[in-house]
């Protein structure tokens, strides 16, 4: 086992070490962990949410609710960061079904506008896609908007989406491959409307 000398920068150390370190008890270790990923977890639980103080409040129960239970922490051949989503997928779900309302964030507002230097009639064509593909995305199912969300916003594995949505890898390809499909019917039906 390898100890962090005392005053050495957390961040010198590879994440399994300070996670060793976490798991018995080391405060400043699960801060430093705390520091890597309270970013990408509020971002996902805002995603789940809509709702930024809501967000706030989820986010910190997250990391309490890890701090609290890191010594039953074990490795399942994920990132630590999986167990993390896991935790906000639960809490994101107990919001819902407290608050009995389904109040999502439109992708659109969070979608990166790549435009630039692009004329203003493929900027229009562009736009118009891209308003089509989020129009498709809200006629799928939660837990298909969900996937979407893990996948392409925060970028995860299907392993990690696996252990967030608690389903097997290949059960996480297949929801995957049938959502994809999903999406190119309804694009191909609004396309042929249009």
């Amino acid at each position: 086992m390898v100890s962090i000398p005392e005053g050495v920068i957390v961040a010198e150390f590879t994440e399994d070490t300070v996670l060793e370190r976490a798991v018995q008890g080391d405060q400043e270790a699960f801060s430093a962990l705390y520091e890597q990923y309270v970013g990408r977890i509020y971002n996902y639980v805002l995603y789940r949410t809509g709702n930024p103080s809501d967000a706030e409040d989820i986010t910190a129960r997250v990391f309490h609710r890890a701090l609290k239970h890191i010594q039953r922490y074990q490795f399942q051949g994920v990132p630590f960061s999986a167990w993390l989503y896991r935790i906000a997928h639960n809490l994101v779900a107990n919001w819902h079904r407290d608050n009995s309302r389904r109040q999502e964030v439109p992708l659109e507002d969070h979608v990166p506008w790549i435009g630039g230097g692009n004329h203003p009639e493929s900027a229009l064509v562009d736009g118009q896609e891209l308003e089509g593909l989020v129009r498709a995305i809200r006629t799928l199912s939660p837990e298909r908007q969900h996937l979407i969300v893990l996948k392409f916003v925060e970028h995860l594995s299907n392993a990690e989406i696996a252990v967030i949505m608690g389903k097997s890898e290949g059960a996480i390809k297949s929801l995957y491959h049938r959502t994809l499909l999903a999406l190119r019917e309804v694009m191909e039906m609004e396309n042929e409307e249009a």
